[in-house]
């Protein structure tokens, strides 16, 4: 097989740049309680995964259904219709905006002659792939796709069945499916504990910013929102930044120094998507981590985005959900809502619910940038400020506690005391509150 889905970090080289990209068509089934909007919406944004992985979709097939057809997903007279809209347009692919079981590929792809079959989330795991770059966004492509793989391992023929376990059923020995199975799954482990080592540094990291009171604030939200832009603009920096969907997907964090407050840390991470494949989603755990455990996150939406709301719901309802299996307190969130330079966000900004604390901005102009930097200011304070102590030298023990409890920037020895500059919580401020210099 060729093309789209085959390739993988260590495989080979991304042969889409080299060639014409795939002809597709895209199908999808419409179920009884299923919104025809939110079909056209999905295929919309089936159509954008498509060209970010090098395709291009040709037309498209829905079909209203109360439930999937077992052998093909599609009944058999959409499927007809299928083969004749594939032979007419000379498609390379189709592309089912599901997940599909292996007999359904198999069963279509028999029927197409010679068109392959894919489905969404295989679709999403090679865009995965061709845009992870470092060894831990390999490592997590690598493991999503395994796991998508093991149940879809399959043979043919008796020398193939599984061996039974009584009188009559003993075999010659294992059965090479049961072989394969065994050297996913050992495959599996092997990565998962390398992806845990890295994971432990990650907590590790997490911890020393934790002890040294450093603040750390994610960027979040859907795929291509201008998440990317928006650490360039705000940290002065040039990290990739692409009009394609997930072109991050290796977290980035960068310093960000504050007017009024110092320097705290910034992290661009993997944008979201819509029914985003579990696989990817455990795979993806310990970069997940970063949003999760963040002080501060900020949400980024692209203001100018038909669908705007949809997807800000989706992107509330993916963090709740990641919040939730960590079993932690939701940060603080601020929405940036970004591209308000251009005419088609006023809509979206004007009818923006008022529940959603945010901020409009632009990545490209620049415009709103003071006004965000200030508010994270303020939200930042309410958790850990700026704070001068004067403790006297017969307390000197003191400043053990606050080095345990704050982060410590200057200490001052001079005749009247201790002068300390901290930056500390409101637990440590109220324990030393006697000591503190006021403005």
């Amino acid at each position: 097989m060729s093309g789209i889905f085959e390739k993988f970090p260590g495989t080979g080289t991304n042969e889409t740049q080299n060639k014409e990209p795939e002809k597709a068509i895209l199908v999808s089934v419409v179920l009884n309680d299923a919104d025809l909007m939110d079909t056209d919406s999905s295929l919309d944004e089936l159509e954008e995964l498509l060209k970010t992985a090098g395709g291009v979709a040709l037309g498209r097939l829905i079909q209203a259904r109360e439930k999937p057809e077992h052998a093909t997903y599609i009944g058999t007279g959409k499927l007809a219709e299928l083969t004749v809209l594939c032979r007419n347009m000379y498609a390379d692919l189709v592309v089912f905006d599901c997940e599909l079981t292996p007999s359904q590929i198999r069963n279509v792809e028999a029927v197409l002659e010679g068109v392959r079959v894919i489905d969404r989330t295989m679709l999403i795991l090679d865009i995965f792939a061709q845009n992870a770059t470092t060894g831990e966004g390999m490592l997590q492509v690598a493991i999503a796709n395994l796991k998508y793989s093991l149940p879809r391992l399959s043979g043919q023929g008796s020398e193939l069945s599984r061996l039974g376990g009584g009188i009559g059923t003993r075999g010659p020995g294992e059965t090479k499916l049961e072989v394969d199975r065994r050297h996913v799954k050992r495959k599996i482990q092997r990565l998962e504990e390398e992806l845990a080592e890295l994971a432990k540094k990650r907590k590790t990291q997490r911890r020393s910013r934790e002890k040294n009171g450093v603040f750390h604030i994610s960027l979040a939200g859907y795929t291509n929102a201008g998440k990317s832009s928006l650490l360039n603009l705000l940290c002065e920096d040039q990290i990739l930044a692409e009009n394609k969907l997930f072109a991050t997907l290796d977290p980035t964090t960068r310093r960000l120094r504050l007017p009024n407050y110092g320097e705290v840390l910034l992290t661009d991470t993997v944008g979201f998507i819509n029914r985003l494949p579990h696989h990817l989603v455990d795979a993806f755990r310990s970069t997940l981590d970063e949003v999760v455990y963040s002080d501060l996150v900020l949400v980024v939406l692209d203001a100018t985005d038909p669908k705007f709301m949809q997807k800000t719901q989706i992107t509330e309802s993916i963090l709740l959900d990641l919040y939730r299996k960590r079993e932690v307190t939701p940060p603080p969130t601020l929405y940036l809502l970004n591209k308000t330079d251009l005419p088609e966000s006023r809509f979206n900004v004007s009818s923006f619910p008022k529940k959603y604390e945010h901020v409009c901005i632009s990545a490209k102009t620049g415009a709103g940038k003071d006004t965000l930097l200030s508010r994270i200011e303020e939200i930042l304070s309410q958790f850990k400020k700026p704070v001068t102590f004067l403790f006297p030298h017969e307390e000197g023990g003191k400043l053990s506690f606050l080095y345990k409890n704050a982060s410590v920037d200057e200490v001052r020895y001079e005749t009247e005391g201790i002068y300390v500059q901290a930056i500390c919580d409101e637990k440590t401020c109220g324990a030393l509150a006697k000591f503190i210099q006021k403005d």
